[in-house]
């Protein structure tokens, strides 16, 4: 913690959510009162067909501490919040979603944390109401799997919900991501962390525009590309196994043919199989160089991972 009496900036990625932006804002500023904080609360728009700018703009004339920041177009969430962490001005930001299933009554505990000198509080999920089993298999077996093969340890069941001293925060700006993967570069630029436990709520109104299963194949494809190169190392490892293995077996038919004096009829199914397996293996490989040649050439672009069209209050 900087000083005494800190600015606290709320980061809201939002998009087609006018039915949740005033039951938001009666909490979180409930909790900001409470707490007695300078703070600013910045909502970042993908424009939205429905009438979630208009609503935030009239609340912004209430409130002066109510900001808006519109993008030029949909970028999606990851640019959206990475929008509001680059327009910031607090000692610390919360990021947090407007739907209410992150409680905002959390940052109060973050910022005890953040006072015995955290850098980083992140809210870990100790259980998920209103989510498919499905749902919940994919997420526990999808972080699991991150870590096992990205080179940074990205906290399991812990999504952006987070506080982020303002060190971390000047970091996160210099890196200028590609892709915006919150978890993924906040356990990049390291600094003391640590995580709080709660109970995510279910979604009160409205229904939720991320695509949860894309999304979260996405955020599991951000993670494990964007942090290790394991994968190619793992592609090449197999590859050599399967190159001993094929040399093994011609050296087998060999031996069969010409000191068993085997009669070797060619095999139909032997040789479908070997070569169906052969062909998946190099088109799996051929899929994960793709991933990072993909990647290779967002970065070298450098284009903006968003574009502002217009702020509020800013």
């Amino acid at each position: 913690m900087t000083n005494s009496s800190p600015l606290i900036s709320i980061i809201v990625p939002v998009f087609q959510e006018e039915q949740n932006i005033k039951p938001f804002l009666n909490r979180m500023e409930s909790v900001l009162n409470k707490l007695q904080l300078k703070n600013e609360i910045i909502f970042c728009l993908d424009p939205s067909p429905d009438n979630t700018g208009q609503i935030i703009e009239s609340e912004s004339e209430r409130n002066p501490n109510i900001k808006l920041i519109t993008l030029s177009r949909r970028f999606g969430q990851p640019a959206a919040t990475m929008a509001g962490i680059n327009y910031c001005k607090g000692d610390a930001c919360v990021v947090i979603d407007v739907d209410l299933q992150d409680p905002p009554e959390l940052i109060e505990q973050m910022l005890d944390k953040w006072k015995e000198g955290y850098y980083v509080v992140y809210a870990t999920r100790r259980s998920r109401k209103g989510e498919t089993f499905l749902k919940k298999c994919t997420t526990y077996v999808g972080y699991r799997v991150i870590n096992a093969l990205s080179n940074v340890d990205i906290p399991i069941d812990t999504g952006d919900f987070r506080l982020m001293d303002r060190k971390v925060i000047d970091e996160l700006i210099k890196l200028n991501d590609t892709y915006g993967f919150l978890r993924g570069i906040v356990a990049f630029v390291g600094f003391k962390q640590t995580a709080i436990k709660y109970d995510r709520n279910e979604r009160k109104l409205g229904i939720t525009n991320y695509n949860k299963y894309i999304g979260g194949i996405n955020t599991a494809l951000h993670g494990i590309f964007g942090f290790s190169i394991r994968p190619l190392q793992i592609a090449s490892i197999l590859g050599g196994i399967i190159a001993f293995l094929s040399f093994i077996f011609g050296i087998w038919l060999l031996v069969e043919k010409f000191v068993l004096h085997k009669d070797v009829t060619p095999g139909l199914t032997s040789t479908t199989v070997l070569i169906t397996f052969l062909a998946g293996v190099q088109l799996l490989s051929l899929g994960i160089i793709g991933e990072y040649i993909g990647r290779i050439h967002d970065e070298v672009k450098k284009r903006p991972l968003y574009i502002v069209e217009k702020t509020k209050n800013i």
